[in-house]
C-alpha cells in the first residue's frame, strides 16, 4: 500500500485511495486527479466560483441578483435586480450556497452564486 498518497482537499480525510487515474475520498466522495493534488498542497487548493452568465467572482465584488428570491419569513423577499456589495465567498456553505453577504433590509445571509450576475 501506498502512504504517499495526498489527503482529501475538501475534507482533509487522510484515507485517499487511487482508483485508476483518479484519487477518491471514501468519506465525502470526492474525486480528483494526482497531477491536481501534487500541484496543489490539498489543505488550500484553489477553487473558481462562476456567477450565472459565467463571470468570475472574487471577495468584495458587487453582485446584482437575477431573479426574485422567498426568504423565510419575509412576504416580500429579495426582488430581482437588487445590489448586494463586499460580497465573501465560502467553500462550507450549507445546500450549494456559495456567497456570504448582507442584503439591505434582510441582514447577514448566504446566496447560490447561480442566482446572481457580477455588478
Amino acid at each position: 500500500m501506498t502512504e504517499s498518497l495526498p489527503p482529501c482537499p475538501q475534507c482533509s480525510s487522510a484515507y485517499t485511495y487511487e482508483m485508476g487515474a483518479l484519487l477518491v475520498c471514501p468519506e465525502c466522495g470526492h474525486e480528483w486527479s494526482l497531477a491536481s493534488g501534487d500541484a496543489s498542497d490539498g489543505a488550500h487548493a484553489e477553487r473558481v466560483i462562476k456567477d450565472s452568465v459565467g463571470n468570475v467572482l472574487a471577495d468584495g465584488d458587487t453582485v446584482t441578483v437575477v431573479k426574485t428570491l422567498k426568504v423565510k419569513g419575509s412576504p416580500s423577499g429579495i426582488k430581482a435586480g437588487t445590489k448586494v456589495r463586499n460580497i465573501r465567498l465560502i467553500e462550507d456553505g450549507v445546500d450549494g450556497h456559495d456567497i456570504d453577504c448582507k442584503v439591505d433590509g434582510f441582514g447577514a445571509m448566504q446566496l447560490k452564486s447561480s442566482v446572481v450576475k457580477k455588478a
